[in-house]
């Protein structure tokens, strides 16, 4: 049996990375805002002393905790130093797809975590392991769920992306949990490269609601790089679970 910490262990990805591990027998404990006993705010470095009583002993930490709103590599700086302390053996990250290939702020963070993680691995710190994946199914799903509140539905122009399951994605990490540490390992995309306009006529299609899709130009360098599928990995479209299967099998 491994034990295993789950920063974020109580979102989307981390709900279900902890099940399947307890499932399989390990020891988990889960780390986010509001979960006891480790209730620790790693962005705004809240509940620092639980986070030490949270790696004391474990062997691996995968690291799901993220926010878009910023602050995931001073996250990460909290977490690495207890990890160096405790000497904690393995570090999972989960990563994005694009994060050096798309000048997005969050994408930028998520980059800079990585390389925490690469420079505290160098000098003593945790081996670790990096996937990094394409968006989720759950996050184009509000994305267009969101935009069809409007009269006609609003979407970038241009941009395609490759969701994935999450569920997916949740079995991948609990892979590399109870693996040896393995550095930036291959990316995982979901099954298909598909328009936003594509993905979103299938949402209207499962919920049975009419909208005019309205493609929108948009400017910047972020805009950019998504339209020139930065964020994309056809050659590693490794994921099964479509789009419409994902809408077919969520919880109503």
């Amino acid at each position: 049996m491994t034990s295993i910490l789950v920063t974020g262990g109580t979102g989307t990805l981390g709900s279900l990375l902890t099940d399947r591990l307890r499932n399989n027998g390990h020891e988990v404990r889960v780390l986010s805002r509001h979960a006891q006993p480790y209730a620790v705010d790693l962005r705004k470095g809240m509940g620092l002393d639980r986070l030490d009583a949270a790696v004391e002993g474990v062997d691996v930490i995968v690291h799901c905790a993220t926010s878009p709103r910023g602050g995931d590599d001073t996250a990460a700086g909290h977490l690495l130093s207890a990890a160096q302390r405790a000497q904690v053996p393995h570090l999972v990250y989960i990563s994005i797809v694009g994060v050096d290939r798309v000048p997005l702020g969050y994408y930028g963070a998520k980059r800079r975590v990585e390389q925490l993680i690469e420079r505290a691995g160098d000098s003593g710190g945790p081996g670790w392991t990096v996937l990094r994946t394409t968006q989720f199914h759950d996050l184009v799903l509000r994305l267009v769920s969101g935009a069809a509140r409007l009269p006609v539905l609003p979407l970038p122009s241009g941009v395609s992306v490759q969701p994935i399951d999450t569920g997916e994605v949740a079995d991948r990490l609990a892979e590399l949990a109870v693996g040896a540490p393995a550095c930036r390992v291959e990316d995982m995309g979901g099954p298909e490269v598909r328009t936003l306009d594509d993905l979103a006529g299938a949402y209207l299609r499962a919920a049975g609601r009419r909208r005019r899709i309205l493609p929108v130009r948009m400017a910047g360098k972020a805009y950019a790089g998504f339209r020139a599928g930065g964020h994309l990995t056809p050659e590693r479209a490794v994921g099964k679970v479509t789009f419409e299967r994902f809408l077919e099998h969520r919880p109503k």
